[in-house]
């Protein structure tokens, strides 16, 4: 009797590569107020989907450094997304530059826009919010992880927003049965690398980042780069993405809640909050 390899089960069992259901998100983990012990830094969050692993850390609002870039209706938000040298799967080590990488850039913008959908930025005029963001694991989605650190930070900091931003990948995958994980005409959720770059083969399939207000509905950043065959196509893929950004909004507000509710008790003197680094 012939062994069956572990990717062959999965196929039978119309499971994924690392054996998530197709609409399955990464397990998903956040750290709030890793960085309590920086003087600069007024929030922080540390957020794991999957192995990919990135880091946020929020200051502000403080003074713009020239006064040419004051605003005077609203804050102005920065983004600064760099990559660690050991963050890339593919074990490529090379430093990116974050002002000449033509991805970091766009995806800095990206995060901003998304962010300035929620954020309250015109209580706090002629300053300014600094977002820095650190990758330091990237196993695919590392947007969407970046986003969903950067919201948890800016809570951590205490600024006001109309709603948390939440994001998640989606994709769909149709064939003739050629896709390596068996899977065809079928929303995936929460890609991961080893999926990107497997069905980024194929013309027929799409890959969609996403990110909304879940409370409100409302839908903040949706960028493909996929060809769409109609519109059809657009919208169940999309509506993968919202029910992606619904289960992290789950685990955002939990991780919310248990760190709101251990400072009420550290204030009424029933416990005591212990920083996380030295």
């Amino acid at each position: 009797m012939s062994s069956l390899r572990r990717t062959d089960l999965l196929a039978l069992s119309n499971l994924r590569n690392d054996g998530r259901k197709p609409n399955e998100i990464r397990r998903m983990s956040i750290q709030m107020s890793p960085l309590t012990n920086a003087s600069s830094t007024n929030g922080s969050a540390l957020v794991q989907m999957g192995l990919t692993t990135v880091l946020c850390a929020a200051i502000g609002p403080i003074d713009c450094a020239r006064r040419s870039d004051e605003l005077s209706d609203k804050a102005l938000l920065e983004v600064n997304v760099r990559t660690a040298p050991f963050a890339p799967s593919s074990g490529d080590r090379r430093t990116s530059n974050p002002t000449t990488d033509r991805r970091i850039i766009e995806q800095s913008a990206l995060i901003r826009n998304a962010l300035e959908a929620s954020l309250m930025l015109q209580l706090f005029p002629k300053t300014r919010i600094i977002l820095d963001i650190t990758v330091l694991a990237d196993d695919g989605g590392r947007l969407c992880a970046a986003i969903n650190a950067a919201t948890c930070a800016l809570v951590d900091a205490g600024l006001p927003m109309k709603d948390l931003v939440c994001s998640c990948s989606a994709g769909l995958v149709t064939g003739t049965g050629s896709s390596a994980d068996g899977l065809e005409d079928v929303e995936l959720m929460d890609l991961n690398q080893r999926e990107i770059s497997t069905y980024s083969n194929e013309a027929s399939a799409v890959y969609l980042p996403c990110a909304t207000m879940p409370q409100r509905g409302t839908v903040v950043l949706a960028q493909c780069e996929s060809r769409l065959g109609s519109v059809e196509v657009f919208e169940k893929v999309l509506n993968a993405g919202m029910e992606g950004c619904q289960k992290v909004f789950h685990v955002m507000e939990a991780c919310i809640r248990e760190k709101t509710g251990k400072l009420v008790a550290a204030k009424m003197g029933n416990s005591s909050v212990k920083t996380n680094f030295v």
